[in-house]
């Protein structure tokens, strides 16, 4: 790094910097420009394999931005939209079409071109063309529920909530109560050892499901064992819990234990392995599966971080790796077992959401990144910056910003790749599923980019090619039959919003948030005045349930924590304000109501938004948050169960009282 930053052309350096995508300057929360210090400026840079430490590193890397400028026939991969033609700049070119055939072009484009992936050939350029929709179709309004999955318990399920009961409650969730909807949190996989992740938006792959959700007695080998091998796998079943008793264990105080139902779902699966059947035992996985499946059987033996690995094996190309092939052939073969019986249980959820009679289905949600030892970046390394951390800036929620500790793709590497590592993470997850959310949308515009040790809050926005991370995304929707949901709350450009709209793409309507900011006490907004191309709901996973909410027990929480940025006097008199415009609104609907969290389900109800959920924790009276950002161990983060079982939620006359409203003012169609 630059000793001293003064030696810097600032203007050069915002030039570099812009030439990379790299902010100099962005808009904060409160829409007061910040300056990037020049120092994080260049150690950005340097994450983008940019040298910017001296005045002579940044001439020299403008020149080569110049030279590359020049060379360039065509960009790496170019975006058309559906019935719109584009000019190519070029003389002639020849397009391969994803069907075999091809056509030659003089200088531009033809507006019918077919949807798909094909490639654009010039005498010394070939560029990946996406041919996306220009607009996804619209969504008939219905309501549904945003599901914690892992919180979930039923009589079948082993300490968490599994695939099963996915399946069971969107069935139930559709046929009984009328619902059209589903979100669920993602289910990537995690590292095979201890201690499991927790948090669903950490996964260490976004391609791959998670075994630690499969139900085990829903698989054929299990069907198929003996009675002795079944009662065995019976036997390592957590302990059952009777009717009404708390959740989960009582030494860990009521909260799930996942290294303790991985121990016996691994165990069990171990069991059953020698029994699946011959149809599952001829099973080949593609290239990507196999990569995965070598990379949980090497961390079962060295961990789960490859950058720990001997370094013979970090290298998934290396001579080792071949060798390992051979020796842990079995190890191999048994993880590429566990996800295609991850994609059978899926798919089986999906089909229970349509045989329920749901309009849309299950909606899974996407996460940002992956783990930076996990797999993907194992095996897909040079699409990564391996050390970035990407997180957000500070904002009125979050005053010390966030830091999720997961690596960005490059966005160089990711044009120069034809999107295909983007395409093969939002691919994977709509083979099961029939709609998808993105979590942090806005990352797909830009990702706050934190250097190695900085904290939070010390970062910059690295953008990336929207246009064409939304056509990845809009024709492998399209293709699936699946709608687009963006989480698009917090620090975000209003682009961000306005291009999803247009586009067809739900954004996020959160109940806590729609108030007219700039109008005097800051009025909530009528629920029919709300924009109709979103998703919307009373809260979410990061924010506090209902009654936690309307209880201010969010700033109680934060306050013994040491996260308020004021007194804790000042928070509570500011909840207890919040509450009261809440209700000044609930009062001008005029909804009577001596339940204020049937209220507020009257409330969003009457949302002119397209989809409405509603979830578990909030109708059933649970306080507590599933997430609190800004903490680790401090909090019980994704281990909280909800305090009644799957089945005890269908029969609670109290859910079906708190969702009346929903299910008056949406009907199934």
């Amino acid at each position: 790094m630059l000793d001293d930053m003064a030696e810097l052309d600032p203007d050069l350096l915002a030039d570099l910097a812009r030439a990379h995508g790299v902010a100099t300057e962005y808009e904060g929360s409160d829409r007061v420009m910040i300056q990037v210090d020049a120092e994080l400026v260049v150690a950005v840079l340097g994450m983008l394999d940019v040298d910017a430490t001296s005045p002579a590193a940044v001439e020299a890397a403008l020149r080569d931005v110049r030279e590359r400028d020049e060379r360039a026939t065509l960009p790496p991969t170019i975006v058309q939209l559906e019935g719109q033609g584009r000019e190519l700049g070029v003389v002639a070119a020849r397009v391969d079409l994803e069907d075999g055939t091809s056509l030659d072009v003089d200088g531009s484009l033809p507006d019918d071109l077919p949807l798909g992936w094909h490639t654009i050939v010039t005498d010394d350029t070939t560029s990946t063309l996406i041919v996306a929709p220009a607009r996804m179709p619209d969504i008939r309004p219905t309501w549904g529920w945003m599901l914690q999955l892992y919180a979930l318990r039923s009589a079948d399920s082993w300490g968490m909530g599994d695939f099963g009961d996915l399946a069971e409650f969107a069935r139930r969730a559709g046929s009984e109560q009328g619902a059209g909807v589903i979100l669920v949190n993602p289910v990537q996989a995690v590292a095979p050892t201890h201690p499991i992740q927790r948090s669903p938006y950490s996964p260490a792959s976004r391609r791959f499901a998670n075994p630690l959700y499969l139900r085990v007695t829903d698989t054929a080998a299990y069907r198929a064992a003996n009675p002795a091998t079944q009662a065995a796998v019976l036997a390592l079943a957590p302990q059952r819990q009777p009717v009404g008793a708390p959740p989960a264990s009582a030494a860990s105080g009521g909260l799930i234990e996942y290294d303790a139902v991985w121990d016996a779902k691994h165990a069990a699966l171990e069991l059953l392995w020698p029994h699946r059947p011959e149809t599952e035992r001829a099973y080949e996985p593609d290239d990507q599966l196999r990569d995965f499946a070598i990379f949980c059987a090497l961390a079962e033996q060295h961990g789960g971080d490859w950058r720990d690995w001997p370094v013979s094996l970090q290298d998934p190309a290396g001579p080792a790796i071949a060798q390992v092939r051979v020796d842990l052939a079995e190890r191999i073969a048994f993880h590429a077992w566990l996800q295609m019986l991850c994609r059978e249980q899926l798919e089986a959820a999906r089909a229970a959401a349509r045989d329920g009679g749901m309009g849309v289905g299950i909606v899974h949600d996407l996460p940002v990144g992956v783990s930076a030892g996990g797999p993907d970046t194992w095996s897909q390394r040079s699409a990564f910056a391996p050390v970035v951390r990407v997180g957000c800036p500070a904002d009125a929620f979050n005053e010390l910003g966030q830091d999720w500790g997961l690596p960005p793709f490059k966005p160089a590497e990711l044009a120069a790749a034809g999107y295909a590592p983007f395409r093969d993470v939002v691919r994977s997850v709509l083979e099961h599923a029939d709609g998808i959310r993105i979590d942090h949308i806005a990352g797909l515009w830009r990702l706050w980019w934190i250097p190695p040790g900085e904290p939070a809050h010390r970062g910059t926005y690295v953008h990336y090619d929207a246009d064409a991370m939304l056509a990845v995304l809009a024709l492998e929707a399209h293709r699936a039959g699946a709608i687009i949901v963006g989480e698009d709350l917090g620090t975000v450009e209003d682009v961000v919003t306005e291009t999803m709209h247009e586009r067809g793409m739900l954004s996020s309507a959160v109940l806590w948030f729609e108030r007219d900011w700039d109008a005097p006490g800051q009025p909530f907004v009528r629920p029919a005045d709300w924009v109709p191309e979103t998703m919307a709901s009373v809260t979410t996973h990061d924010l506090p349930t209902a009654t936690g909410w309307l209880d201010a027990e969010h700033v109680r929480l934060r306050a013994s924590l040491d996260l308020l940025d004021g007194s804790e006097d000042e928070a509570l008199a500011a909840a207890h304000a919040d509450r009261d415009a809440l209700m000044d609104l609930v009062a001008a609907e005029g909804i009577a109501s001596d339940d204020p969290v049937v209220a507020l389900h009257a409330v969003i109800a009457r949302a002119a938004s397209r989809l409405v959920l509603s979830s578990p924790t909030d109708v059933v009276g649970e306080r507590r948050q599933p997430n609190l950002p800004g903490t680790v161990d401090e909090y019980p983060n994704w281990r909280i169960p909800l305090p009644v079982t799957l089945e005890q939620f269908f029969d609670d006359p109290h859910v079906a009282t708190v969702i009346a409203p929903l299910r008056a003012e949406r009907p199934p169609s």
